[in-house]
């Protein structure tokens, strides 16, 4: 192992989880840090860029109308800690609005609503037409959840989710288990994110609003912790489901190639919450960047007017 690559492997025991992680720079050659990054993991939330995805492929195509409406009734949607299933009432929202809840929220209603439009064929074609190897989605988060029920013999989530959360009882599931639920590698998520980044996703209008869309996640307690800077573009998207913490992102600093980093846990801890592996998560992806920013490579300085591989200017106060 590399220095870089036993600091990484420290921090994720230091923080009591297992940990997966690939990062390398998008669009371009060079080194690449890696720990076990080919291997399958549980990708959890993260499977909704696959989705986001295949939304902007039946955008393109015409099969969906960014702008066209859809309703949303909170009962009928699939709980969640975000989003529409906590509304009280009915609301209508254009599908790309949708899709923008369903990333920067990590909104299950969303998901699912837009999963439902797109049909899970399409996701198997983005898959495959991408090269992920290690990839497979099962269905949305609410096969997820029932799966949860079902393992825990729960009568309800909000119960699955207690005994779940508890460290007093041993309860497992098969949503923990890539072998059996939702699962991609931390080098198949960094395909992805290199796909959208360089407009093999999708057109290049969809592949901006992707980006942008990307790039408005509110969660700062993963990736973004590690670059609490204003000129520094973080975007990305978590995953969370019982000891299951990830988060998938590039990373862009001024006039630089911009990095993509993807970082799985399983924490030995079962709390609902585990700020410990939340900083792990950022911990391990500022030590892969870094070690990246600071290799000899091209596209450190000197790119076109900082404009990188995505087109964009990062050069912003």
């Amino acid at each position: 192992m590399t220095s870089t690559e036993d600091q990484i492997t420290a921090a994720f025991t230091d923080a009591g989880c297992r940990g997966w992680l690939r990062a390398e720079r998008v669009g371009a050659t060079g080194p690449v840090i890696d720990i076990s990054g080919d291997a399958p993991v549980v990708a959890a939330s993260v499977y909704k860029v696959l989705v986001l995805i295949a939304a902007a492929r039946a955008f393109d195509a015409g099969r969906l109308d960014p702008h066209g409406t859809v309703r949303v009734v909170p009962g009928d949607c699939t709980p969640g800690p975000t989003g529409i299933s906590l509304f009280s009432d009915p609301v209508t929202l254009s599908w790309l609005d949708l899709a923008r809840m369903m990333i920067t929220l990590s909104d299950n209603a969303a998901a699912d609503v837009l999963l439902a439009a797109v049909e899970l064929d399409t996701i198997d074609d983005v898959i495959e037409d991408l090269g992920l190897a290690s990839t497979r989605v099962v269905g949305g988060t609410a096969t997820l959840q029932r799966q949860v029920i079902h393992d825990t013999g729960a009568l309800t989530l909000d119960e699955a989710v207690g005994l779940l959360g508890s460290n007093n009882t041993i309860h497992d599931s098969a949503a923990f288990d890539p072998a059996y639920t939702t699962a991609t590698s931390a080098a198949d998520t960094n395909a992805m994110l290199t796909a959208i980044w360089t407009g093999r996703a999708a057109s290049p209008e969809s592949s901006q609003i992707m980006r942008t869309i990307l790039s408005q996640q509110i969660w700062p307690h993963r990736i973004r912790s590690a670059f609490p800077f204003a000129d520094v573009v973080v975007a990305g998207k978590t995953g969370t489901i019982g000891p299951i913490r990830n988060e998938i992102a590039v990373v862009a600093f001024p006039e630089e190639i911009p990095v993509a980093v993807s970082v799985f846990t399983r924490a030995a801890r079962s709390d609902a919450y585990l700020p410990i592996v939340d900083r792990a998560i950022g911990d391990t992806a500022r030590i892969a960047v870094t070690a990246l920013r600071s290799a000899d490579v091209p596209g450190r300085a000197g790119l076109d007017g900082g404009r990188d591989v995505d087109g964009v200017d990062h050069r912003r106060e």
